[in-house]
């Protein structure tokens, strides 16, 4: 199945204030990733193409960067997913930057019944925090992005599964 996801979001912020947010991802001091409710996304050899990691059960490569600016993905697992994911900045004028998340792949049939039915729901909540993140950081009223009951389910499931697994 071909996949193409893609999520933007409007900061009425210039450019110059955005991409030093965008520096600090897989950081210490990550004010991009919505760590406080997923699983963080981190790498062996921090911020760098060649650079593996991920966040969960999701692993990828990096295979461009240009830090504050872009970073592309190349997806190692799950098995199927044969593609890419991105996330840029551009400068939309001088007071307004757009920050997007672009999904590319071709999956297998197995890997396209998990990316319809589990992971596709999960990560479009993700990335929607994510981009609530970028914004709260400039505005004084924090935008919270309510998760469907479909995202609460799948959660609560990976929740309970990764309980199990530590009192195994």
């Amino acid at each position: 199945m071909k996949v193409v996801n893609i999520h933007k979001r409007i900061i009425n912020q210039p450019m110059e204030k955005v991409a030093p947010i965008f520096k600090t991802l897989a950081t210490s001091n990550d004010l991009v990733w919505p760590h406080e409710n997923w699983p963080a996304i981190t790498f062996k050899e921090g911020l760098k193409i060649g650079s593996k990691g991920g966040h969960g059960r999701i692993r990828y490569t990096i295979i461009e960067f240009e830090a504050g600016k872009h970073i592309k993905f190349k997806f190692t697992k799950p098995d199927g997913f044969n593609g890419t994911h991105a996330l840029k900045i551009d400068a939309l004028d001088t007071d307004t930057t757009e920050i997007c998340h672009e999904i590319r792949m071709h999956t297998s049939f197995k890997a396209s019944f998990l990316w319809t039915f589990v992971i596709r729901w999960l990560h479009d909540a993700l990335i929607e925090e994510a981009f609530d993140k970028v914004e709260n950081y400039f505005n004084t009223e924090n935008k919270i992005t309510k998760y469907n009951a479909w995202v609460n389910y799948l959660r609560g499931v990976y929740k309970r599964r990764a309980i199990q697994t530590k009192t195994v």
